[in-house]
């Protein structure tokens, strides 16, 4: 379930897990209930007039070098590993989505594991499957101001700053090459050089924008040779101004016009990938860093997600080139904003469901489905939070919080039980036989994972610097183990507070009055429904409740 972060989270909304609390169901009925990662809302209207279909004819990925040999544990061949990837990236990771969703949970956890075990209802319920397909879970995220992102616009801002679209087919396949093995220092070239073949001053113009655009870092000029007009690229600064390039991805600043926001910020219609590797595609396409792009909350992966995308300094124009190259993305409602996107900045998210297999009568289904329109049901922090195999991201979370590097670092390798794909398998088994970060990370053919920055990190810096390698991962994947401990804590701070106090407010409650947290004294109580009632996460200088039981934190106690 996405969730915003917010200080209060009502007990009202959130997960739903249809099904009587002493029904006694068996622990693999239990995993089938797909229900706790729902969070449905009235009045849903579907995709409306987001872009359901995408069937067009895709070209193969950029243009891509062959890395030269290097040592065997030298950064500059891991780089190159990394930046000559995947060009298979997308049938690898098709090939191992054959499983289902409810075989990928077989081992996973179930909702009592997560603190999930109350409900607001005491009827019989059903169960069912959810997310049997990818198209069964429709995502839009709700911005802070209660707006509900829809890709409907794919026009380009109109800025007389932007060069012209030719500089995406003036260069051919081959000077792309050039240039990028010459912007890498992947030859002995000092500089490339580009004949102009219709000699005009705006097709030079064009030129020398395709390869500042494409190619930062680089500085072009023309010269006369023989008679004949050429466009040569050449580095400005030697190995700095690709150092600046490959950390920040930082276009020039002269590049970039003064009256226009620093930050593109876009609507992202993606469909069976999360968010992180959407955006690992995205800057691999871009040629820049994933840490240029922000956003305000991760999105399942086997869903059909729009949300809104922040980068800085990309332009529109380039964005919406990768329409014309990408399958299961579209790009689209372009602006430019003087701030990045963060974290929990978003309301919530809209969700549209399709549940399969149910087992249940009519009259079953009837009821709990009343029961939800009428009472609603406890927001509690779904499964995906905690991940679908046998090691949760909670446990890593907890890791991180007790400084534990040497346990952060075997949760996220050792090898585990349930669903992986075949690769990262293989990675865990060489970990676990040799220890040997390189030796792991050669049997990973997609290393902007978790578990290949780790490695590469640990190659970098060594077994005994674990903290710094770690460093490596993206900040948003790291929070998230941070944010699953949270999560993992406050479910079960909300089933021991109903626990001991059932559905009604009690006194030491907590409630919002506009967005100021307030305990309920005895003489409120009458004032107020479990509706009112939140709790909030666990974090540095929060408010908490005052009841009179110290178990409020649910046997959970944060380090």
């Amino acid at each position: 379930m996405e969730m915003t972060e917010m200080t209060g989270v009502s007990l009202k909304r959130g997960a739903l897990v249809v099904e009587d609390n002493d029904s006694g169901v068996p622990a693999e009925e239990t995993k089938k209930q797909k229900f706790s990662e729902c969070n449905l809302t009235k009045g849903q209207d579907g995709l409306q007039n987001d872009f359901l279909s995408i069937s067009e004819d895709v070209p193969g990925p950029p243009d891509t070098v062959s890395a030269g040999k290097g040592g065997e544990n030298s950064e500059a061949q891991l780089e190159d590993e990394e930046e000559e990837e995947e060009d298979g990236l997308s049938e690898v990771c098709e090939e191992e989505e054959s499983e289902s969703f409810a075989d990928m949970m077989k081992h996973g956890l179930t909702e009592a594991d997560v603190g999930i075990t109350k409900f607001v209802s005491s009827h019989q319920g059903f169960s069912g499957i959810l997310k049997e397909r990818y198209s069964d879970f429709v995502v839009h995220e709700i911005g802070k101001d209660g707006r509900i992102s829809h890709l409907n616009d794919l026009s380009i801002p109109v800025d007389e700053e932007d060069p012209s679209e030719d500089v995406f087919t003036v260069l051919t396949a081959e000077e792309k090459q050039r240039l990028e093995e010459l912007q890498l220092f992947k030859n002995k070239e000092t500089s490339v050089a580009i004949e102009v073949i219709e000699d005009t001053k705006e097709k030079r113009t064009v030129i020398h924008q395709a390869i500042k655009s494409l190619f930062p870092g680089l500085e072009t000029k023309t010269e006369d040779r023989e008679g004949k007009k050429y466009i040569v690229a050449y580095h400005a600064a030697g190995k700095k101004a690709l150092a600046k390039v490959r950390t920040a991805a930082d276009p020039r600043k002269h590049s970039w016009p003064k009256s226009r926001g620093s930050y593109c910020h876009f609507v992202l219609y993606k469909e069976n990938k999360d968010t992180m590797d959407a955006i690992n595609v995205l800057s691999r396409y871009l040629r820049v860093k994933p840490n240029i792009f922000s956003y305000m909350g991760t999105k399942d992966k086997r869903a059909i997600t729009v949300q809104e995308i922040a980068v800085l300094k990309i332009t529109a124009q380039r964005l919406a080139h990768l329409n014309k190259c990408l399958m299961n993305f579209k790009l689209g409602n372009f602006s430019y904003q003087k701030k990045p996107l963060k974290l929990g900045e978003l309301q919530g998210n809209h969700f549209t469901v399709v549940l399969r297999n149910i087992t249940g009568t009519d009259d079953q289904v009837q009821q709990a489905m009343n029961s939800l329109k009428e009472i609603g049901f406890i927001n509690y922090y779904g499964m995906q939070r905690f991940g679908t195999t046998a090691v949760p991201t909670y446990q890593v979370g907890r890791a991180i919080l007790q400084n534990s590097w040497t346990e952060v670092m075997d949760l996220i390798l050792k090898p585990r039980s349930g669903a992986e794909k075949g690769y990262l398998v293989k990675c865990r088994e060489e970990w676990a036989k040799t220890k040997d970060p390189t030796a792991a990370l050669r049997k990973l053919p997609v290393k902007r994972c978790v578990e290949g920055q780790l490695l590469r990190g640990l190659s970098k810096y060594g077994m005994k610097n674990i903290v710094s390698a770690f460093g490596i991962i993206p900040r948003n994947n790291r929070l998230m183990y941070i944010h699953s401990y949270q999560s993992y804590v406050w479910n079960n701070m909300v089933s021991k507070r109903i626990e001991d106090y059932g559905l009604k407010p009690v006194p030491g409650d907590l409630v919002l009055k506009g967005a100021t947290p307030t305990y309920i004294e005895e003489d409120d109580v009458n004032n107020y429904s479990i509706h009112d009632v939140v709790m909030p996460l666990p974090g540095f200088d929060v408010i908490y409740p005052k009841h009179k039981s110290p178990e409020t934190t649910g046997g959970v106690h944060p380090p």
